[in-house]
């Protein structure tokens, strides 16, 4: 039982990996004091070391291996480390059968953006087996495919049954979503409270969530406050740094947030990363970085998507909408995310790709379904009001502007495409 609850320990730090120096400077590298992601890092490779031979004739060291390896890929980021853990839990799965790791799996298919195999697998569990951490990924998949309503459902539930900081923290998610910042607010600080002394990581991601609410609405100095306390909570984490970074160019510190973004790339070379650092480039008019940054970005996504993942198709329909502009080809991949996901952001996604397809009407009638979810969000916004004035709706598209101004009078800064 004991090293059940120790996977489910694990299995919750790893869900939201999702989740002292001035804000601007560079950060100083000591290798006398390494960071607490170094430390974290070297604890996670030492326990691996343990398991690994002991895994093939102990269902519980299966488990836990499993379990750790997902830990570890959600710390690095990249595909060739999901790639193992996935094997050792199909393993597990076959030979030792249990809720736990069928949890574990449909987490690993809800990061992927494959919605459907995640809820066959939190199926699988048994009815009287199905925790906290079932709920929770079925209100995941209820996020993804738009039904907000459900997932408020399932979190109240859970939220009153148990008070988790995860649970409380997608409901704030929720809120900060449909506008509702101070019950967003509320939701964040319960989060932050329910956590201990040992989830520093989290208390940094729940931080990081509550900042970037604040970044969308143009409020700066409440974003950096949340940034801030990141960073004393858990130093390292590649997250902190991007957030950092995007921040750091809306306020026009372009050096500092190159290095930011170098930062993080350095820990989490992900090819969104890598296309966030040639958007900047782009903005400080030095299209040749742009180009090397943007190319690295788009083999990595097209390598993935070669490979049969689905998690960088909304990137593709976004790169081909605004950063090399191909119509056919963003409404391509924005058809394949919305597909997978239809939810108020994929929908305008598709509008926008229809939009740079030339196809106006196309897309006049897709960004009225984005709109149509309640979804409070800038870029849908931006995205309605230009597609409208394009198509002649003078008086829709000042309107629409007039509320993304409301919303957040500094959209015009940088901020990255996510």
């Amino acid at each position: 039982m004991a090293r059940r609850l120790h996977a489910r320990a694990a299995l919750t730090v790893a869900l939201v990996a999702t989740l002292g120096v001035l804000w601007w400077a560079p950060r100083a590298k000591s290798a006398a004091r390494p960071t607490d992601f170094a430390r974290e890092m070297s604890s996670i490779d030492a326990d691996l070391a343990v398991l690994r031979p002991r895994a093939a004739d102990d269902p519980d060291t299966a488990t836990r291996l499993a379990f750790q390896l997902y830990h570890r890929a959600t710390m690095t980021a990249q595909s060739g480390d999901f790639a193992p853990a996935l094997a050792a839990v199909n393993r597990a799965l076959d030979d030792w059968p249990n809720p736990d790791l069928w949890l574990l799996r449909a987490t690993m298919d809800l990061r992927f953006h494959r919605l459907e195999d995640a809820r066959q697998h939190v199926n699988a569990i048994d009815e009287a087996d199905r925790v906290d951490g079932a709920q929770l990924l079925l209100a995941d998949i209820d996020v993804q495919r738009g039904a907000y309503a459900e997932a408020r459902r399932r979190l109240d539930v859970v939220i009153e049954r148990n008070g988790t900081w995860d649970a409380r923290s997608r409901l704030a998610w929720i809120f900060a979503r449909e506008g509702d910042l101070a019950a967003a607010d509320r939701e964040y600080a319960g989060a932050e409270a329910d956590l201990t002394a040992k989830e520093m990581r989290a208390c940094a991601w729940l931080e990081v969530q509550w900042g970037q609410m604040y970044f969308a609405r143009g409020q700066y100095d409440r974003a950096r406050a949340h940034y801030e306390r990141a960073h004393r909570a858990y130093s390292g984490y590649w997250l902190e740094d991007e957030y950092d970074a995007e921040l750091l160019a809306a306020s026009g510190r372009f050096d500092a947030a190159v290095a930011r973004y170098m930062d993080a790339i350095d820990r989490a070379p992900r090819p969104d990363l890598l296309q966030q650092l040639g958007d900047l480039y782009v903005v400080m008019g030095r299209p040749r970085e742009a180009r090397l940054w943007h190319d690295r970005a788009l083999a990595g996504y097209l390598g993935s998507a070669g490979t049969g993942d689905v998690q960088f198709f909304h990137h593709l329909a976004t790169f081909y909408s605004d950063v090399r502009p191909d119509g056919p080809k963003a409404v391509e991949w924005a058809n394949k995310d919305y597909a997978l996901r239809p939810n108020e952001i994929t929908a305008d996604a598709v509008a926008w790709a229809l939009y740079r397809s030339g196809r106006t009407n196309d897309a006049i009638d897709m960004s009225t379904r984005s709109l149509a979810g309640g979804i409070v969000d800038a870029h849908m916004l931006f995205h309605a009001a230009v597609i409208n004035e394009a198509a002649g709706h003078a008086a829709d598209a000042q309107r629409l502007r007039a509320a993304l101004d409301a919303l957040n009078p500094r959209y015009r800064d940088f901020h990255a495409h996510r």
